[in-house]
């Protein structure tokens, strides 16, 4: 019988329906594998994923699929987000095996749970005829199978560990130089499709080029940023951005909305306000930030992992952006006289135009040119605008909603905290602060206890001991916390957590954490995670994270393990775009500068200097007579002082921050 009801993942919930025989992954499952000797069916997928809706109707649906697969094969789904452990392992198998990868991840095993087969979507016969013919084979010759077994996880240990370094380091200089070479200079992001926004990327791109007064750059970010916002791929009637663009022109998205990119993209384009004062990323910043509080907030303080790209027809078919997208007649009712202005904003022409007649809502051209344009107020066309917006709203709330992916994750939860507090310095909002604390009072409160931190959370219950990446981010915004709070309860709790990491994630033969502390199944290998991806590695969060601490706390050991790994990624680096948080931690390395501000205004101070884009200076406060090292000998109750260090030499220090503006921090 199908298992998968009594589980709390919304994803396995959509299969808890389906004829096959479903189980979750656990022991036993893995037990009666063995003990049936049945080759495992490890299908592997999330609740927003499209592709793997499309193949749970084409084939786990239906009865014929499932007589295959229920007399043949032990059947396990998994929640990529709720494991990514195993999600990373099988999909090092597929990729050695097929070059791709992608979800839903279908993976055939051993009754160990050794992969011998996989892919990506399969159609149906495919599919079907692929289970029949990996059955045969392993009946008639298992010992063939079985050493193919083996070479393939010698594959995925490699893929799993760090690797070999090169004879020479390219230079920042080329690797930036290379990295340009594979700009779209006419809408921003990456000249390819599909079109990830990639935020770190970004990110760091941005701090780059402010540092390093590199206008081509920073004109490149503020093209990104603007066709970002203007592309459908952003909600402009809600607010928060899709996970990606199907084409190069950020028009028609993969209508899904994940926690991790909304939070993300908050800090870039908090970053690009501070830099710019554009008006744009302010409604960016508070239009994402409206979306999550009213779409994604779990009630208790903590906040749900995605929408659905699919919602139901007002006909109940489920269509692929069926939610956001609009016919002409449709925005005419709404406009109504106002539609010639509309449709010069959000292109209801050729260019705005999607298929079947719907149309995907994108601008190509500032406001200020329609308004010059039809000789209007540029201040009545903006009213006009939000006025809309509100109306489309209104009229789609009647819509059928995408589903909702109901579970919180600690990692992408601390992802909203530094979102939050970057946001918080750029638009000078204390609301903003105070929902960063409420995030980090929930995981404390209720992903947090004496067996440790967890990872997932629904219905009151937190379940899945925590992974590395949950550890390595909340601790980046315990830090980011107390930076922005000088509360110390914050950085010892960092500090807690960092300890616990080295006892439990280190490993001492690559001196880089584990993903995993452990297992419950010896098949799987403890990977190393440490290539960014559309989320930074672990490692790298961990290294930025010693780095820091290494400074608060002087501790040599934090300090050298974090520059160590560091280095050690510089050595293997080809393409900059999938090691952007190493180059983050590489900007304050390559010239070290602290700056200290003790004293009753410290807190002030600080923040007024958080308002502007911040590069690679770390700065730290404190308002009391702190126990931590880093302030040793530096507080006096009466005056506020500044000290400042470049490459561990420290200037006099001074009472006012004015001497700052001569510095690029």
């Amino acid at each position: 019988m199908n298992e998968l009801f009594s589980e709390s993942s919304p994803y396995l919930l959509q299969h808890a329906e389906n004829p096959i025989h479903w189980k979750s992954w656990n022991p036993e499952s893995l037990k009666r594998a063995q003990q049936e000797n049945k080759l495992i069916v490890v299908s592997i997928g999330y609740s927003t994923c499209h592709w793997c809706h499309v193949m749970e109707h084409e084939s786990f649906e239906t009865d014929e699929v499932a007589q295959l697969m229920n007399n043949h094969f032990i059947s396990i789904k998994i929640d990529r987000e709720e494991r990514p452990d195993l999600d990373a392992f099988y999909m090092k198998a597929v990729q050695l095996m097929t070059k791709q990868g992608g979800w839903p991840l279908n993976v055939v095993c051993l009754p160990n749970g050794s992969p011998i087969w996989g892919g990506t979507y399969f159609p149906k016969e495919n599919w079907m005829e692929a289970l029949k013919q990996l059955q045969g084979l392993f009946t008639t010759d298992q010992s063939r199978v079985h050493e193919f077994a083996e070479q393939l996880h010698e594959g995925i240990t490699l893929l799993s560990g760090v690797p070999n370094a090169k004879e020479t380091v390219t230079s920042l200089d080329e690797l930036i130089s290379k990295w340009k070479k594979s700009f779209d200079w006419e809408y921003g992001g990456y000249s390819r499709a599909p079109k990830f926004m990639m935020p770190n990327n970004l990110s760091f791109l941005q701090k780059y080029g402010y540092l390093n007064q590199d206008e081509t750059l920073l004109n490149y970010i503020d093209l990104t940023l603007t066709k970002m916002v203007w592309g459908g791929i952003f909600d402009t009637v809600h607010g928060g951005f899709s996970r990606y663009s199907v084409d190069h022109k950020w028009h028609v998205p993969h209508f899904e909305k994940m926690l991790y990119d909304n939070a993300q993209l908050l800090s870039v384009y908090a970053d690009a306000y501070k830099r710019t004062k554009n008006p744009l990323y302010k409604t960016c910043l508070e239009k994402t930030i409206s979306f999550l509080e009213s779409e994604l907030s779990n009630g208790e303080g903590g906040f749900y992992s995605a929408l659905d790209a699919d919602s139901l027809t007002k006909d109940g078919i489920l269509l692929e952006g069926a939610y956001y997208i609009w016919t002409k007649s449709e925005i005419e009712n709404l406009i109504k006289e106002d539609f010639y202005l509309f449709e010069q904003v959000f292109n209801i022409n050729d260019f705005g135009y999607w298929e079947d007649n719907y149309y995907v809502l994108i601008q190509n051209q500032p406001l200020e040119n329609i308004a010059l344009n039809n000789n209007i107020p540029l201040s009545e066309l903006a009213a006009k605008k939000i006025k809309w917006e509100r109306a489309l709203l209104d009229h789609r709330k009647n819509r059928s909603q995408p589903r909702l992916d109901d579970k919180t994750l600690t990692a992408w939860n601390a992802l909203l905290i530094m979102g939050y507090l970057d946001t918080y310095t750029a638009l000078n909002n204390s609301e903003y602060l105070r929902k960063a604390k409420e995030i980090c009072a929930f995981i404390s409160d209720k992903m947090w206890s004496e067996a440790g931190l967890f990872h997932t959370y629904k219905n009151g219950k937190a379940t899945i001991t925590a992974f590395l990446d949950d550890h390595a981010i909340f601790i980046a915004a315990l830090v980011m916390l107390y930076e922005n709070t000088l509360d110390e309860n914050y950085i010892k709790q960092a500090k807690q957590l960092t300890d616990h990491c080295l006892d439990v994630f280190l490993n001492t033969e690559t001196q880089f954490f584990n993903f995993s502390s452990d297992h419950e199944n010896e098949i799987i290998t403890n990977s190393i995670e440490i290539e960014d991806n559309v989320i930074p590695a672990s490692n790298s969060f961990m290294a930025q994270n010693l780095i820091k601490l290494g400074i608060l706390y002087e501790n040599t050991h934090y300090t050298k393990l974090g520059q160590n790994m560091v280095e050690s990624i510089k050595k293997q680096i080809d393409y900059a775009s999938a090691y952007s948080n190493w180059l983050l931690a590489d900007l304050y390395l390559s010239s070290p500068t602290e700056l200290a501000i003790t004293g009753p205004n410290a807190l002030a101070e600080t923040l007024a200097i958080k308002q502007q884009i911040l590069g690679k200076t770390a700065v730290f406060g404190t308002t009391i007579e702190s126990t931590i090292p880093f302030f040793k000998n530096r507080y006096d109750s009466k005056e506020t002082m500044f000290y400042f260090c470049t490459n561990q030499s420290c200037q006099r220090p001074e009472s006012e921050a004015a001497f700052l503006e001569q510095h690029t921090l």
